[in-house]
């Protein structure tokens, strides 16, 4: 709801830091392979850096100062919620009155001076997300006319403030999420539930910071930048209603995986959203803007996909075409962006990125090649991971080192086969999250 401005793709980003994050860059028997993992590695470095939330807060608060004429409120909710906060109160009028709260998760967590920080559990929501939700409607509750509200938003939000719908608990709501994560559906379809189960999701942050205006800054983790989606779109209209919602869960087969509550909760009366009051959305930073990042690093990258979606057990075997039918005797660059999926069938450790990279390398893909595929969060799924990169002697590392490849990906223990090898991707928590990045490199 409201005017969308998108400030992702103002100005170009200087690069003015060697890397955020470090890396344990492991030696190979290959000097190529090994000049090629540290390749990619850097570019996926570019990418993060590309869409740290302070400079694009930055960008979009150039020569603007925060103000109002009552109090000003700033919530910040995401994984890039504490970079977001800080770049934002430099931006506050030193005459204006204001109030801060910012959820993370823990990873991502720091002090933020006149800022309140909550941590919050991502992606299974806990109690403490709970506590969290309860905290933000609280202090909207205190907005008026005269006051102002803006908020920051960014991937993660969803899970990290939960706040479930009126006969929910949260418990049921933290069992809604692990079935939706594991079905197989896309990010938006996830969202689309997420948002019909909660009160603050799909616009309920207007209906709860109302009569107050709100200015919201988001950065995007969805393809396309569907503001809908982004953490659930707490400040725009939601993506559907309670009934599609019910339609999404029977045609994943997972309807009578509900809790009773949930059933009846999108079985009731539809939410009137033609009262839902309206917010100034800006779009700050973005997967794309990464992917751009990636290719002004590297000059001879090409950008093959920047909507990269569906099952990894799908896209796996289409990648694998893509990179067989490159000529052998020419080098590659090629860049994809986006969010996939994964069906969970066993009770092995992982995520989409880690699984679709163990995929890669069970592919039959001549010459000497690597593969890097990685959450810009740095945490795929509930792992300390952010992701895997293979390369072509990733399937030889995993044998010798006593392991079954095959047997640990049907059980969905894809971290296992890549440490096995020497192929996890770590970073640690990066402050940002625009989705996934994928990068194939051939010498």
């Amino acid at each position: 709801m409201g005017r969308i401005t998108d400030h992702s793709t103002n100005n170009t980003l200087t690069i003015c830091h060697n890397t955020l994050i470090k890396y344990n860059i492991m030696k190979y028997a290959s000097v190529t392979i090994d000049a090629m993992r540290t390749k990619a590695i850097r570019l996926f470095d570019a990418a993060i850096l590309a869409a740290h939330p302070g400079h694009a807060v930055e960008r979009a608060l150039r020569n603007t100062t925060l103000d109002s004429d009552g109090t000003l409120f700033l919530i910040a909710v995401g994984k890039a919620a504490v970079p977001m906060m800080r770049a934002a109160i430099n931006h506050v009028a030193a005459s204006s009155t204001f109030e801060a709260l910012a959820v993370t998760n823990p990873e991502n967590a720091a002090p933020v001076v006149g800022c309140r920080v909550l941590q919050s559990g991502h992606p299974v929501p806990d109690a403490a997300g709970e506590a969290a939700g309860r905290a933000v409607e609280e202090l909207l509750g205190k907005a008026g006319p005269r006051d102002r509200v803006i908020a920051f938003i960014s991937g993660g939000g969803s899970a990290l403030l939960p706040a479930p719908a009126k006969g929910i608990t949260l418990e049921e709501k933290a069992r809604v999420n692990k079935v939706l994560l594991g079905s197989g559906l896309e990010i938006n379809d996830m969202n689309h539930i997420r948002q019909q189960l909660s009160r603050l999701k799909g616009g309920g942050l207007l209906r709860a910071a109302a009569p107050a205006p709100v200015t919201a800054y988001i950065l995007s983790d969805v393809v396309g930048d569907d503001l809908r989606a982004i953490a659930s779109g707490p400040t725009v209209a939601p993506i559907g209603t309670r009934a599609s919602a019910k339609a999404l869960l029977e045609q994943a087969n997972i309807w009578n995986d509900m809790p009773a509550s949930v059933q009846a909760h999108l079985s009731g009366a539809e939410l009137d959203i033609e009262t839902l009051p309206t917010a100034d959305n800006h779009l700050i930073a973005s997967n794309r803007q990464s992917l751009d990042a990636m290719r002004a690093a590297c000059p001879e990258a090409q950008i093959i996909n920047d909507r990269l979606e569906g099952n990894v057990a799908n896209v796996a075997p289409q990648l694998a075409e893509i990179f067989r039918a490159l000529p052998q005797d020419e080098p590659a660059v090629l860049l994809f962006g986006g969010e996939t999926t994964v069906t969970l069938s066993g009770n092995g450790k992982g995520g989409r990125n880690q699984d679709l990279a163990l995929r890669i390398a069970l592919q039959d893909i001549p010459g000497d090649w690597v593969f890097l595929s990685g959450g810009t969060d740095g945490r795929d799924g509930p792992t300390d991971a952010a992701g895997g990169l293979v390369d072509a002697g990733s399937l030889a590392r995993m044998k010798a080192a006593g392991v079954n490849p095959e047997a640990l990906l049907a059980n969905n223990d894809a971290y296992a086969a890549l440490d096995a090898s020497g192929d996890l991707l770590m970073t640690g928590g990066t402050g940002t999250n625009v989705a996934d990045v994928q990068i194939f490199i051939r010498s």
